[in-house]
Formats: structure tokens, C-alpha cells, sequence
């Protein structure tokens, strides 16, 4: 191509972008096609469209979508001591905390691991009270629109949610980390399972499953009578079974079938292995860890 084509290109391109903002777009479909156009003259590199397309997604999407959920949640006790918060905050690496009342359904505030590295700084072991430290907890709907709680989480310098269901009870939470991921994509490796497929199916005694698949069809495809009545995913049963946010290479035997961590982050579980344990046998086992 010479220059002047390539002028008359690059200038075609740029008259099309400049007249798809200058007015509405058609449609969202002729935006996306714009930017696929401009990524495929090289104009804009292919992790730089992932990104506008993934800003272009967020609009759509909801925190349901992408919260995590109650049974994964790392939450301590209105009257815990720092001798059970201390490997609370180790164990779980994170830096908040959502702060229970009576039950998971009341979450009476939010706990900062800085806050405690002060008051150890300052006074040791002796005189803490969670409630001297305790933060405001904001409370929304699942329903709600993910740029919509980007632009509050800026707004007010927040980084954490309490969502909560039609009911008024606790379905989880969501950070601001979880809605920018939806535009700037997350780290892959060789255990993540893409959304189209929840289950890989290793050998006929072993699948690889996806911690979001919901409970109804793991039961459906391997004939089991999860309830689903406390957790909607796999994820959700098996932390619960565990007791706590689990590390890769944990195990639990549930139902004859044996549960191994193969994916987390400090936030939650990706992905697990299922092997077919003794299905005959009946009856659930307790955790069991390599």
C-alpha cells in the first residue's frame, strides 16, 4: 500500500469513527463493528479492543453477574478478639471485612486490616474492641447496574458492597476490583474454564467444573440431590462444606464425590476437580486435605 492509499484508508476509518461519535451510533452493533475495524487495520491493538468491549459490557451487565458470593465470603464476628481475627486476616490475605451481627443475613459494618495493624502498633494485644474500629457498610441491590456502581464507588472513594436480595438478607458481595476485571479481564491459566463450557471432562472419573456452575445442573448432569435451597453454584457447597475460603489442593467428599481446589484468588474459588469416589458407599464425608 502506498501513502497516499494508505492516507485515503486511515482517513476513511477516521471519518467513520469521527462521524459514529460526532452523532449517535446507529446501534451498538455498528460501534463494536467501528472498533473491530480499527483493530483489524491496527489502528488499536487487540488487548486495547478487549478493553472497549469490555466497557461497552458493563453497561448490560448487573452485580449479580459478578459478585461474590455469600458462601464465599470472609466474614468475622461482631465480637471477635484479635486472637480469632489475626489468622482470619492472614489466612484470607484480604484487607476488608465484612463484620456480622447476630447472623450472615446482618452485616453491621465493615473491618480494616489496617485498622488493627494500628491499634497492635499502638496498644498490642490488650484493649481492642471491634466496635471502636468498626466502618459504614453500603448496602446495595444485586440488580443494579455495574457502571452505575463504578461511578458511586468513585464518587464516594468506596471499594467494597454489601449486596443484598429481594428479601433484604445478604447475597453477597462485589469490589471494585470485580467491576474493573470486567474491563481489563483477569489472568488466565490452564485450570480456567471458559463461560460456554462449566464442565471439561478429564477422563470418564474425572471433570474439571467450574465453581459458578449452578447447582441444579451439576445435578442434572451427574444425577445428584444437591440442595439448593442455602447455595445456587457448586463453588458456594463446596466452601461451605470446607468451612472457610479454601486453598488449592483442598478436598471435601461430598455425596460420593470427591472435590478438589484447583483455582482460587483471595476472593474466591474458579475452578474444580470432581472425581467419581465411591458413589456407592452413600453418605458424606468430612474435608479431607492432601
Amino acid at each position: 500500500m502506498n501513502t497516499d492509499d494508505a492516507g485515503r484508508s486511515g482517513g476513511g476509518w477516521l471519518e467513520k469513527l469521527a462521524q459514529a461519535f460526532a452523532a449517535e451510533p446507529r446501534d451498538r452493533e455498528a460501534l463494536i463493528e467501528i472498533l473491530g475495524d480499527a483493530a483489524g487495520r491496527g489502528i488499536i491493538g487487540p488487548s486495547t479492543l478487549a478493553m472497549l468491549l469490555g466497557a461497552l459490557a458493563v453497561d448490560r451487565m448487573r452485580v449479580r453477574d459478578v459478585m461474590i458470593p455469600r458462601a464465599q465470603m470472609v466474614m468475622v464476628g461482631h465480637d471477635d478478639g484479635l486472637d480469632e481475627l489475626l489468622p482470619v486476616v492472614v489466612e484470607s490475605g484480604h484487607s476488608r471485612f465484612p463484620v456480622m451481627g447476630e447472623n450472615r443475613d446482618q452485616v453491621v459494618g465493615l473491618l480494616l486490616a489496617k485498622d488493627l495493624l494500628r491499634h497492635i502498633a499502638q496498644n498490642g494485644m490488650s484493649g481492642f474492641a471491634i466496635g471502636d474500629y468498626l466502618r459504614a457498610a453500603i448496602h446495595i441491590p444485586e440488580s443494579k447496574r455495574l457502571d452505575v456502581l463504578l461511578a458511586e464507588f468513585r464518587a464516594g472513594r468506596s471499594h467494597l458492597a454489601i449486596v443484598a436480595d429481594e428479601y433484604g438478607g445478604v447475597a453477597g458481595l462485589v469490589t471494585i476490583e470485580d467491576v474493573l476485571e470486567q474491563i481489563v479481564g483477569e489472568i488466565d491459566d490452564e485450570f480456567d474454564i471458559a463461560d460456554e463450557a462449566p464442565i471439561i471432562e478429564r477422563d470418564q472419573q474425572r471433570w474439571t467444573v467450574s465453581a459458578l456452575m449452578p447447582i441444579e445442573d451439576f445435578n442434572e448432569r451427574f444425577e445428584t440431590r444437591f440442595s439448593d435451597d442455602d447455595f445456587d453454584t457448586v463453588g458456594g457447597l463446596v466452601v461451605h462444606e470446607i468451612g472457610h475460603l479454601p486453598r488449592p489442593g483442598e478436598q471435601v467428599i461430598i455425596g460420593g464425590y470427591r472435590f478438589r481446589i484447583l483455582r482460587t484468588d483471595r476472593r474466591r474459588v474458579h475452578s474444580l476437580e470432581v472425581t467419581a469416589a465411591g458413589r456407592a458407599g452413600g453418605g458424606d464425608s468430612p474435608p479431607v486435605t492432601d
